[in-house]
């Protein structure tokens, strides 16, 4: 099931500029929103949400109260806001219009993942600080790895923004939370065996027409998805979303030269959301959209034939 963020019942006089909803992503949510001069009473987030101030300002502040004290921060560019699961985020004021503010959605089980795997606190999502005015690269990449998939859909974007779900669930818990290891501990040799690796391509292959996540193919793996995707990178030189990829644009060059099947199922197969993203991405890959790619390759063909 798709998430749902709390963004529209948190700010409801600022306007949604891109957003996830409709791109059935499970481990993240995320919007690209422009916010006017206003004051919102805020909630009391059930998911973990981080604000990245991607065209900031310096005459201008974002007031807001939480854990018990009040915080008074310039929206610089790059500004990042924390706003933990369970902690009221209250009385929210921003004093001069932020015309693009990217806000992440992180559910609480990948912070219970993250536990489990590492035997950390039993309530890891509620140990994150309420923190404002942060400056964090690896969090602004991440976050805008996660808007250009928003913007630009790709063919295996869902793996990509779990990925980076689970990425910035360790960067919170590691940099910003309590009651976390210093330092999470290494895969102590662990390396992923041609066998399983065998496995994970057999069942990238099985399932290409279906939504792959992360979670199904470290389960192929028989390892964690944390585990999982650092190992599967190391053994094959690019990240699990990449190769799923890869994969799907192989087939999707099989399938328009065949010449039989219509691009809208194509593009479905290719799990895409419409026959125009699907368009676009391939465009990126190859420098030729799909339909030029079939006429390039019947007229090579008739021309062979010849």
């Amino acid at each position: 099931m798709e998430m749902q963020s709390h963004g529209p019942r948190k700010y409801p006089s600022s306007t949604v500029v891109a957003s996830s909803a409709g791109k059935n992503w499970r481990e993240i949510a995320g919007e690209l929103r422009s916010h006017p001069v206003s004051e919102m009473p805020g909630l009391v987030p059930q998911q973990m949400e981080i604000s990245i101030a991607l065209r900031g300002r310096h005459d201008g502040w974002v007031i807001r109260t939480g854990a018990g004290e009040r915080q008074k921060t310039r929206p610089v560019a790059g500004a990042i806001w924390l706003s933990p699961i369970g902690i009221a985020d209250t009385d929210i004021s921003i004093t001069k219009p932020l015309p693009r503010i990217l806000h992440l959605y992180i559910p609480a089980h990948s912070f219970r993942l993250l536990a489990d795997e590492y035997d950390l606190p039993a309530s890891p999502a509620h140990s994150i600080h309420y923190l404002a005015g942060l400056q964090d690269e690896l969090i602004r990449q991440l976050g805008l790895a996660v808007l250009s998939e928003m913007c630009q859909e790709t063919a295996s974007g869902r793996m990509l923004v779990e990925t980076c779900s689970l990425i910035l669930a360790a960067r919170l818990a590691h940099r910003y939370g309590d009651g976390w290891s210093a330092k999470i501990p290494r895969n102590n040799g662990r390396r992923l065996d041609e066998l399983r690796l065998r496995r994970v391509q057999d069942y990238v292959v099985e399932h290409l027409e279906e939504d792959i996540s992360v979670a199904d193919l470290a389960a192929a793996a028989n390892l964690s998805a944390f585990h999982f995707t650092r190992l599967f990178t190391a053994a094959t030189g690019i990240p699990p979303h990449r190769y799923v990829g890869q994969q799907r644009l192989e087939r999707a060059m099989t399938l328009l030269a065949a010449g039989t099947m219509p691009l809208s199922v194509i593009a479905l197969n290719s799990r895409f959301s419409s026959q125009a993203s699907f368009s676009r991405a391939f465009r990126r890959a190859t420098g030729t959209s799909p339909g030029q790619y079939r006429r390039l390759f019947r007229q090579a063909a008739e021309e062979g034939a010849k």
